[in-house]
C-alpha cells in the first residue's frame, strides 16, 4: 500500500483494494462461508435476519457475528492476516481485530440496508479510530447489493440514528446523489472508517452477494469494550449525537 492511499482513506473515509485475495483463497473463504449458510457451525446465537424481518420463510439479509470465535482457525488465514497488517498501516501499530461477521443477501431478496454508520452501533470511546474491511466473496454489483459511501461523512459529527416500527437495522438520512457506488470482483474489498456513511441496495440478482467483514480498533479500547461487557455478538445498542 501507498501513502497516497492511506491520505485517500484519512480524507474520503473509504478506499477501495482490488485484489486482495487469490483465486485459490477466495474458494476456501467460499466453501466456508457455505458451512455457515447451511449450519454445519453452531451459530444459532449468532445469526439473525439484519433486515429486522421476523415473518419471513427466508432471511432477507443473513448476519453470523463472530465467525472466527466459533471456527479460530479463520485467525490464521490470508483474509485475517492481510487485513491486519492494512489496519495498522492505516490507523496504527495498536489496531488489533475487534469483531468480524458475515452479511449475505440471498437472491431476489430485494432489501435494503439502509443508510447508516457503523459507530451508531458502538458504545461511546475515547478513541474513535475504527475500521472495517469488507471483503466481496461474490461480485458485488448495482444489482445485488454492493456499498454506497458518502465522502468525507467520517469527518462530520455522529448522525441521529433510528429503528422502524419493530425493530431492524439502524438507519439514519443518506442519499446516493452525494455518495459513490463501489462494485468489486470478488477477493477484493473496500474500507470505510467507523463514522463512515454508507448503505448498500437489495439483491435484484440471480445469486447471492456473500461478504465477509472484519473490523478493527486500538487494543486498549477492545479491552475497554469487554470490560464493559461489549462483545458484539449481535445484541445492537443504539447511541447518536446530535
Amino acid at each position: 500500500m501507498t501513502q497516497q492511499e492511506k491520505l485517500f482513506f484519512a480524507e474520503e473515509g473509504f478506499l477501495v483494494i482490488e485484489p486482495l485475495l487469490t483465486q485459490e483463497e477466495v474458494q476456501f473463504y467460499s466453501e466456508i462461508y457455505n458451512d455457515f449458510l447451511n449450519n454445519k457451525f453452531d451459530v444459532a446465537e449468532l445469526r439473525s435476519d439484519l433486515s429486522g424481518a421476523n415473518d419471513q420463510s427466508t432471511e432477507l439479509i443473513t448476519q453470523i457475528m463472530l465467525p472466527s470465535k466459533v471456527y479460530p482457525n479463520l485467525l490464521n488465514q490470508p483474509m485475517h492476516k492481510k487485513a491486519s497488517e492494512i489496519a495498522k498501516f492505516l490507523m496504527g501499530d495498536d489496531m488489533v481485530l475487534d469483531f468480524d461477521m458475515l452479511i449475505n443477501k440471498p437472491p431476489h431478496t430485494n432489501k435494503e440496508t439502509p443508510w447508516h454508520q457503523d459507530a451508531a452501533y458502538w458504545i461511546d470511546l475515547p478513541d474513535k479510530r475504527a475500521l472495517s474491511l469488507w471483503f466481496a466473496i461474490d461480485e458485488s454489483t448495482l444489482n445485488n447489493g454492493c456499498m454506497w459511501y458518502t465522502p468525507k461523512s467520517h469527518l462530520q459529527p455522529l448522525k441521529k440514528h433510528f429503528q422502524a416500527v419493530g425493530g431492524g437495522p439502524l438507519q439514519c438520512k443518506g442519499t446516493e446523489q452525494d455518495s459513490v457506488a463501489v462494485p468489486l470482483q470478488p477477493g477484493s474489498c473496500v474500507i470505510h472508517q467507523g463514522h463512515t456513511l454508507h448503505y448498500s441496495r437489495g439483491n435484484t440478482a440471480n445469486q447471492d452477494r456473500r461478504a465477509f467483514i472484519l473490523n478493527f480498533r486500538p487494543k486498549s479500547m477492545v479491552e475497554l469494550e469487554r470490560v464493559q461487557g461489549f462483545d458484539h455478538s449481535g445484541k445492537r445498542k443504539l447511541r447518536t449525537e446530535d
